[in-house]
């Protein structure tokens, strides 16, 4: 067992597959062979913290690669493999080849973690990189009687997705292919010490579960409680002086792919607006539909949106940004930047307000509901969640339709019609009454019709506000209330 130390906050799972990996040991050479293991995951949520303590834990090796030619670097990783090892090379690297060679043949024995963090940096100067490497981990390679395991980071989303796949010459080699999230939305409440649920989600619906915005980027400033939240965001958020104020744009500008940076922010802004189709972003951008597609995939593979399905709609997909600090920039602060940069941020604030719970916190909370109910076992529903997201039912008698924003379906069945489990409808700021119940019953029976199995299904309503006192009087094993207190308590 490799100890977790007390200062990680959880991450118990990823802990315990680095855990396994860096102990693993194929049945090849005398240390089993060297293992390649590949960790990736956007910026700020804790990747090098988590790969330091387990070098630090196991007596491994770490070494953080920078922006630099490829002699530089080489000349840096001799040296902290001469740190590590305490051996000098006899003769200077002359390229990768050399390096990685003598890193396999500088671990013999025991498994031993070794940490090549900001690894796209690298094979951005020397492309074969990622070629020696399957080289030097194949059958006659150095690495055939190392006991070294080769952990691989990067926060460039794209390159390291492209490690692996397709043709790439380290696929088929990894033992361990994680990634790092961020915290998810309970987790996030605890991490920064909120227990009132509506702070909880204020807070969420801006900073998300990023860990490095609750310390290096507040310097541990939290709200206190819901009458501080406002003031927390004009001091922090909306301060100049804060390393939160500029984060959104570098998020952006650090990602190698954005050539145009311009486009991308009118794209994420069109998004953030509630234009989340690939027509409606087109309009708002003034592209045609075929001229985003591009934009669009660039920051997929960046993971700084999301393409989600609509589960009633077969080839209808809408745009979710992933970032929730990234909305809140596009919706709030990049409209009134010349304001905020001279220090106007209580009066932009309060006239940004209404937009903020609107644009911001209303398909945030939608978007939470959705989690909860992926969360959810089989007892919530009858049965366990497979698929959960939004979709849009189509009302022919009352040319209408019906957005439901919370659909949950069981499992396909070969030869039966889909079951839908839940239809949901989630309110931010709006109290929820017998008519939200309404609708989503409206739904259900147009379902049946086109073929669905309904005869399960429960309505859902998922309220932020509360509810009616007649929706709760009517609260039975068909119609689900969900409030705040059992958003963040157990499913």
């Amino acid at each position: 067992m490799i100890r977790k130390p007390e200062r990680i906050f959880d991450r118990v799972r990823e802990w315990q597959g680095l855990e396994s990996f860096a102990a693993g040991t194929p049945s090849v050479g005398p240390a089993g062979g060297a293992l390649l293991g590949v960790v990736s995951g956007r910026r700020r949520q804790g990747k090098s913290f988590l790969l330091q303590a387990l070098a630090e834990e196991t007596g491994g090796m770490y070494f953080a690669a920078t922006e630099a030619t490829e002699a530089e670097s080489l000349r840096l990783f001799a040296e902290a493999l001469t740190r590590h090892t305490r051996e000098v090379a006899e003769y200077p690297f002359r390229d990768w080849n050399d390096a990685i060679t003598q890193l396999f043949r500088s671990f013999q024995g025991r498994p031993v973690p070794v940490v090549i963090d900001e690894f796209p940096f690298l094979s951005r100067v020397t492309p074969s990189l990622p070629s020696i490497l399957q080289r030097e981990l194949g059958p006659g390679g150095s690495g055939r009687q190392s006991g070294v395991r080769l952990l691989l980071c990067g926060s460039a989303m794209s390159v390291m997705g492209n490690l692996l796949a397709g043709q790439a010459p380290l696929r088929g080699r990894a033992g361990l292919e994680l990634v790092i999230h961020p915290f998810r939305y309970r987790d996030a409440a605890t991490f920064w010490g909120i227990s009132d649920p509506r702070l909880a989600i204020l807070v969420h619906a801006i900073v998300g579960g990023t860990p490095a915005y609750r310390y290096e980027f507040t310097q541990g400033d939290a709200p206190e409680d819901l009458a501080d939240f406002d003031s927390w965001v004009i001091r922090t958020v909306l301060n100049p002086q804060k390393p939160l104020f500029r984060e959104a744009r570098y998020l952006l500008a650090e990602e190698s792919d954005i050539r145009d940076p311009a486009l991308y922010h009118s794209v994420l802004a069109a998004i953030a607006s509630g234009n989340t189709t690939n027509g409606g972003i087109a309009n708002y951008v003034g592209r045609k539909s075929d001229q985003i597609t591009h934009p669009l995939n660039v920051l997929e593979d960046c993971a700084l949106i999301a393409r989600e399905p609509d589960l009633f709609r077969p080839g209808r997909f809408t745009y979710r940004i992933v970032e929730p600090l990234i909305t809140f920039y596009e919706a709030i602060m990049r409209r009134r930047w010349a304001e905020l940069e001279r220090y106007r941020a209580e009066q932009v604030w309060r006239s940004a307000l209404p937009g903020f719970l609107s644009q911001v916190v209303g398909p945030h909370f939608e978007a939470l509901c959705r989690e909860f109910a992926r969360d959810a076992d089989a007892s919530l529903y009858g049965d366990f969640p497979a698929d959960v997201g939004s979709g849009v039912v189509n009302d022919p008698a009352r040319r209408t339709k019906i957005e439901i924003d919370v659909v949950v379906l069981a499992a396909q069945e070969p030869g039966r019609p889909r079951r839908v489990l839940s239809l949901g409808e989630a309110k931010w700021g709006e109290v929820m009454s017998s008519r939200h119940a309404e609708r989503l019953s409206r739904a259900r029976d147009l379902l049946a019709e086109k073929g669905y199995d309904t005869s399960g299904t429960k309505l859902a309503c998922y309220g932020g506000a509360g509810f009616t006192e007649d929706l709760r009087a009517a609260a039975d094993d068909g119609l689900l209330l969900v409030g705040l207190d059992r958003l963040y308590g157990d499913s």
